[in-house]
């Protein structure tokens, strides 16, 4: 599922990515190139598909960005801190003193 998702947002991102550059700043763009206001998609209206496609597409990156962080895969295991510790197999404790020569007796 994870994996689905992370393909989904790959595709959202270049297709979020394509119609951004279709765009012209200054309101050219990919709806300069439709001059009169009589077509189908004339200036106005293609402006406005790609202002609705650039909302959209972003508003689904988000959500899939989302969905991608709930459905991340994680490990199901005891905790390691305790399995190691149990599997040691010593009889040492943590706390030891490896100092095997006499203390020294303070001097005054």
């Amino acid at each position: 599922m994870y994996t689905f998702i992370v393909i989904l947002i790959l595709i959202v991102s270049i297709l979020l990515a394509l119609v951004v550059l279709v765009q012209n700043s200054k309101g050219g763009g990919l709806a300069a190139n439709f001059a009169a206001p009589t077509q189908v998609m004339g200036v106005r209206q293609t402006a406005d598909f790609l202002e609705k496609a650039t909302w959209w597409l972003a508003i689904i990156l988000v959500v899939l960005s989302l969905a991608a962080t709930v459905s991340i895969p994680r490990a199901h295991t005891a905790n390691t801190l305790e399995t190691e510790v149990t599997t040691t197999g010593n009889d040492v404790s943590p706390v030891q003193n490896n100092n095997t020569a006499a203390p020294v007796a303070e001097q005054q």
